[in-house]
């Protein structure tokens, strides 16, 4: 059984996206954040042969998620705590329920390709963990088939360049065995909205191309096209 879980948050003005601010308003950075999550779920969504799982926060938005979720999706609403500590959270329940591989990802790579998500899972075929590295220096995936592992999840330096460094350290440590993927962006600031805008035009996301045209980020971010 393969689960395929993507960290989620309501995208409520103000609470979303905001290192994208002031470039964009408040607003259009909920709006646009509204559209990576659309494009990320329908992503899961798509994938054969796993469970896609959503984990999502505030506990009060589950109606909002229940609303927007695959048909097929199991919904968990993420523990109070640091990005850590949620993760754990969110892989644990999933081994509790029966699930021999979890798959965790983002919601912040609208473009990550689908195949890189299939890969996790065949990787987790003969590795105790994968990792898929941003260019920021933390991960956009991570991946387990040895069951719960919260110490892999602590001393981490969570929202810095040495992410996912320290977890692949840390994970060597513990005699883990680890596959890497190739490595991806995800979009926290202006420079990643500049790497997303220079990204092929490909499928699958669709909805975030449609809101960068909506609100016009040409104009925002000088020397690009919408």
């Amino acid at each position: 059984m393969n689960a395929l879980a993507v960290m989620a948050r309501e995208p409520v003005a103000g609470r979303v996206k905001t290192r994208l601010t002031p470039e964009l308003t408040p607003g259009d950075a909920a709006l646009l954040y509204q559209a990576f999550l659309r494009d990320t779920l329908e992503k899961i969504g798509s994938i054969p042969g796993v469970t896609p799982v959503v984990a999502y926060t505030p506990e009060e938005a589950e109606g909002y998620f229940r609303r927007h979720a695959p048909r097929n999706a199991l919904l968990l609403s993420q523990q109070e705590g640091n990005l850590g500590e949620r993760l754990h959270h969110v892989s644990s329940s999933l081994f509790l329920r029966g699930f021999s591989r979890v798959v965790i990802v983002g919601s912040d790579s609208p473009d990550l390709p689908g195949e890189y998500l299939q890969l996790g899972f065949d990787r987790l075929g003969d590795h105790d963990l994968v990792l898929g590295p941003c260019d920021d220096g933390g991960y956009y995936l991570i991946g387990l088939s040895c069951g719960p592992e919260h110490s892999l999840f602590t001393g981490i330096p969570w929202s810095s360049s040495r992410v996912f460094e320290t977890t692949l350290r840390k994970a060597e440590s513990m005699g883990m065995s680890v596959a890497i993927l190739p490595r991806w962006h995800d979009i926290d600031t202006l420079e990643g909205l500049q790497t997303l805008l220079a990204s092929p035009r490909g499928d699958g996301w669709g909805h975030t191309r449609k809101m960068l045209d909506i609100i016009f980020l040409n104009r925002i971010v000088p020397g690009t096209d919408s």
